[in-house]
C-alpha cells in the first residue's frame, strides 16, 4: 500500500514535492513506482511527470474534486479517479491536463456534486447516494436488491441500457455526464457495541437498532421496512457517530469502512448487500460539450477504459487490502482491526429482500417509483434495470463480466 511505499519520505518532504511539481504530478508519480520509496527517487518521477503533463499548452484545463480521496485510500478502495487522469492526458497529448484535487480539499461527498453542476470543478467522484441530494435521479440505482451482486453492477455499467435509464436521463436533468463507476453492494457496518455480540446471521437480530443513513431516499424506505431505524448523518460526521455510540450502526459498504478509516470502530461488517454502493465520476455536462467530438471521444476511451481497471482492482483490493472475506485474510484491514465480517447466507439476504424491496413490498416505493419513472421519461425504471442486472447467471464473478462500450449500443 501507497502508505508503506512513502514510509522512508515525511510530511514535509511531501509537502515541498507538491508545491514544486503540484499535487497531480507528485500523486501520479508515486501511484507509478513500485517498493519502498525515497524522496530522491519519488523526486526524480514528479519531475519527470511534470515534464511530460506540461511538455505543452493544455487546450482544456480542468478540475476534478474528488472529495476524500487521494493516492492513499485509491489503493484500498479503486475508484479510479488517478487512472482516469492519467490515461486522459495522455491519450489526448496534454490537450486536456486536469488538477485533481482530493482530500476534501475542494468539495466532499455531499457537495461535489453542487460544485460540479455549478461549474465550480469540472468533474467529481462521490458517491451517487451522497450525490442523490443534489442529484435525485440518482436514486434510480437504490430499489432495495434490484442487483443480486458485484457482477450485476458491473454488466448493468457496461450495458447499452444504462444509457437510456441512468447515463441520458442524468445529463438531461442535472447537467452530469456519467463516466464510471466502483462498484459494491451495502452493508450494515456495526459499531464497537458489538464487538463481543455472537455475529449476525440474521436482519431481524438488527430490528430496532439505530444506523445511519446516506442522502439517498430509496434507501430510507429499505432500512425502515427491514426496522433498522434510518438516521442521516453526513459522511465526515459518521465516524464520530460510531466512535461516541451515538448510532449502533452504519449503512455502508467494506471498502469505504476501510478507506475512511472507519475499521477501528467498527465490529461486524454485515453483508446485507441491499442496494449500490457506488463511487461514482462525473463530468459537468457543458464542459463535456465544450470539448469538441475527438476530445469527447478521448474522455469516454478514458472512462472506459477506467471502467475496466476498477472492475478487478477493487475486487482484488476487497480480499487481499480490505479483508472483505470469509475467512478475512491475516495482515488485511479488517483483520489488523477486528473486524468480523458477518457473511449472511443465501437464506438470510432472501429473508431481508423479503422485508424490504419491490418486488415483494410494492406499496412503500409506489411514490418514489412513479417520480423517477417521470424523471426518466415514462420507463419502468426498476423493472428495466432488474431484469439487465439478471441477464448474466447468478454465480457470475465481478472480475469475469465482459466489457463492453456502453455509449456503442
Amino acid at each position: 500500500m501507497l502508505r508503506n511505499k512513502l514510509k522512508n519520505i515525511s510530511r514535509r518532504d511531501l509537502l515541498r514535492l507538491t508545491t514544486h511539481f503540484g499535487v497531480t504530478s507528485t500523486l501520479l508519480a508515486a501511484g507509478g513506482l513500485t517498493g519502498v520509496v525515497s524522496f530522491s527517487r519519488l523526486a526524480e518521477a514528479a519531475n519527470s511527470t511534470y515534464k511530460k503533463r506540461f511538455k505543452s499548452k493544455a487546450k482544456f484545463n480542468l478540475k476534478f474534486g474528488a472529495a476524500g480521496f487521494n493516492e492513499r485510500n485509491l489503493l484500498i478502495e479503486r475508484a479510479g479517479g488517478l487512472q482516469f487522469v492519467n490515461d486522459l492526458e495522455e491519450r489526448t497529448d496534454g490537450e486536456i491536463r486536469i488538477e485533481f484535487i482530493g482530500s476534501n480539499q475542494i468539495c466532499g461527498q455531499l457537495d461535489c456534486v453542487k460544485k460540479t453542476q455549478q461549474g465550480i470543478i469540472d468533474l467529481y467522484s462521490a458517491s451517487t447516494q451522497n450525490s442523490a441530494g443534489g442529484a435525485p435521479y440518482l436514486n434510480v440505482l437504490d430499489y432495495a436488491y434490484m442487483f443480486p451482486s458485484r457482477a450485476a453492477q458491473y454488466h448493468f455499467l457496461y450495458h447499452p441500457g444504462s444509457q437510456k435509464v441512468l447515463r441520458d436521463p442524468l445529463r438531461k436533468r442535472h447537467g452530469l455526464e456519467f463516466l464510471f463507476s466502483h462498484a459494491e453492494l451495502r452493508g450494515i457496518q456495526l459499531g464497537l457495541g458489538w464487538k463481543d455480540k455472537p455475529i449476525i446471521k440474521s436482519i431481524t437480530e438488527l430490528a430496532g437498532t439505530k444506523n445511519r443513513v446516506t442522502g439517498t431516499q430509496l434507501g430510507r424506505i429499505a432500512m425502515e421496512l427491514m426496522k433498522l431505524n434510518p438516521t442521516p448523518i453526513a459522511w465526515s460526521e459518521t465516524l464520530d457517530g460510531l466512535k461516541q455510540g451515538l448510532i449502533d450502526g452504519a449503512e455502508t459498504w467494506a471498502s469505504a469502512v476501510a478507506y475512511a478509516n472507519m475499521s477501528p470502530v467498527v465490529s461486524q461488517s454485515v453483508n446485507l448487500e441491499f442496494f449500490c454502493g457506488t463511487e461514482a465520476t462525473a463530468m459537468n455536462s457543458k464542459t463535456f460539450d465544450k470539448l469538441g467530438g475527438d476530445l469527447q471521444d478521448a474522455v469516454m476511451e478514458s472512462a472506459f477504459l477506467t471502467q475496466v481497471h476498477i472492475q478487478p482492482a477493487n475486487e482484488a483490493a476487497l480480499v487481499n487490502t480490505v479483508g472483505f472475506s470469509n475467512p478475512t485474510l491475516p495482515g488485511t484491514i479488517f483483520a489488523e482491526n477486528d473486524v468480523r465480517v458477518a457473511w449472511l447466507s443465501d437464506a438470510a439476504k432472501k429473508e431481508a429482500e423479503e422485508m424490504c424491496s419491490p418486488e415483494f413490498q410494492p406499496q412503500p416505493w409506489e411514490k418514489w417509483r412513479d417520480r423517477i419513472n417521470g424523471w426518466s421519461g415514462g420507463m419502468d425504471t426498476y423493472k428495466y434495470i432488474y431484469d439487465i442486472a439478471r441477464e448474466i447467471p447468478k454465480n457470475t464473478l465481478a472480475e469475469n463480466v465482459e466489457p463492453r462500450r456502453w455509449w456503442k449500443g
